[in-house]
């Protein structure tokens, strides 16, 4: 993929580029030898780079590129404003976490940039952002907008098959990454994007991506009063309770057990099989329909469903939601348009679709002189 290189005159941009050198090396794990090194440069090189008092020229970006792992554009558009569940990566707080939280948040500038390329392209239309018209400020009013989305896409209390189809419709696009950690998601101007890491049990990717969806749906301390009147915990809290009534409602739950009596941990790895949730999340609903006590939540935790239980409990039928599925179907439209239309090359395509086809599922095509 050629990139054209653009010329950069304010020093601020190589400020800017400098630090996200800096982030994205200490995300790798690496010092600032070791990035040398690699590169074949002089240790004072990189502590130059990294301050943003040595210029980079495009072989150089290119190389960094490579050897952080990172997209190349990383380095030269400009960064979102906002990012959900952002852990600042800085000298003092370099942990798995804070790394994980770096590396998704580039996969997410990746992915709010390649759906900018195909709108600019005249290829996609990205669909319309919808938000609960009720002020959402604690779990009740969580779960009432997890009820609330349910009752627009005329699920009731059924489970959903493709969560990232409910995403798209809500106008959140999702794309699944190669990237250790959980997802992140944001909006910027008309968009509202969202990573999720394929790293994971299918269980826990659907959980995040239903709780990035709470991020757009219910908002946040960005977007509505929530954020003034809780703790990010409490807002975290919320959010989840949107998530597990989204993928588990209490209702559904609680019609698996009589009237007055306790469910049952084979009613539970039902559910848990058939609304594709994790065990944790089945028995935290669990317990919010008041099916069983907590007491009993403890020691279900300690009984996970095995993944032949799962099977069985769904007849042996595949589940790829968040699996082979890895980026929103008008999306993905649009890719192989742009594709038949000779807009991008083959590599290209098969970027943007991040891993879900190769390069033989393309039709044959005479890429010419294409450079996107």
């Amino acid at each position: 993929m050629l990139v054209r290189y653009r010329t950069m005159k304010d020093q601020g941009e190589w400020l800017d580029i400098g630090e996200r050198v800096r982030k994205c090396r200490m995300a790798a794990d690496m010092s600032q030898e070791e990035l040398a090194s690699a590169l074949k440069l002089d240790r004072t090189m990189i502590a130059k780079i990294e301050r943003g008092i040595r210029r980079v020229d495009a072989l150089e970006l290119a190389k960094l590129s490579a050897v952080l792992q990172v997209p190349l554009g990383y380095f030269l558009d400009s960064p979102p404003s906002v990012v959900s569940r952002r852990a600042e990566l800085t000298d003092d707080t370099v942990t798995d976490a804070t790394r994980q939280s770096h590396r998704l948040e580039v996969a997410l500038s990746a992915w709010l940039a390649d759906v900018r390329q195909l709108v600019e392209l005249g290829v996609f239309d990205p669909p319309p952002i919808e938000r609960c018209p009720e002020d959402v400020r604690d779990t009740l009013g969580a779960r009432r907008a997890a009820a609330w989305v349910r009752e627009c896409l005329g699920h009731g209390n059924e489970p959903i098959d493709s969560l990232m189809g409910v995403c798209e419709r809500l106008g959140q696009l999702v794309a699944v990454v190669e990237v250790p950690g959980e997802g992140a998601s944001l909006i910027e101007d008309d968009l509202a994007v969202a990573v999720v890491s394929r790293h994971g049990d299918p269980g826990r990717r659907r959980a995040t991506a239903a709780h990035e969806l709470g991020h757009l749906v219910v908002g946040d301390e960005y977007s509505t009063d929530i954020g003034i009147h809780v703790s990010r915990d409490e807002r975290e809290a919320i959010i989840d309770a949107f998530a597990a009534e989204l993928l588990l409602p209490v209702a559904a739950v609680r019609s698996v057990a009589a009237s007055g009596e306790r469910a049952k941990r084979e009613d539970l790895v039902v559910l848990a099989a058939r609304f594709r949730t994790s065990w944790s999340l089945t028995v935290r609903q669990a317990v919010v329909a008041e099916v069983i006590d907590r007491s009993a939540a403890r020691e279900l935790r300690r009984r996970n469903p095995t993944r032949g239980e799962l099977m069985e409990a769904v007849g042996w039928t595949p589940q790829p939601d968040l699996e082979t599925v890895r980026v929103p179907p008008r999306f993905a439209h649009a890719v192989m348009e742009c594709y038949k239309r000779s807009l991008i090359t083959e590599s290209r395509a098969v970027e943007l679709m991040r891993g879900q086809i190769v390069a033989a599922d393309l039709p044959a095509r005479d890429d010419g002189d294409l450079d996107l």
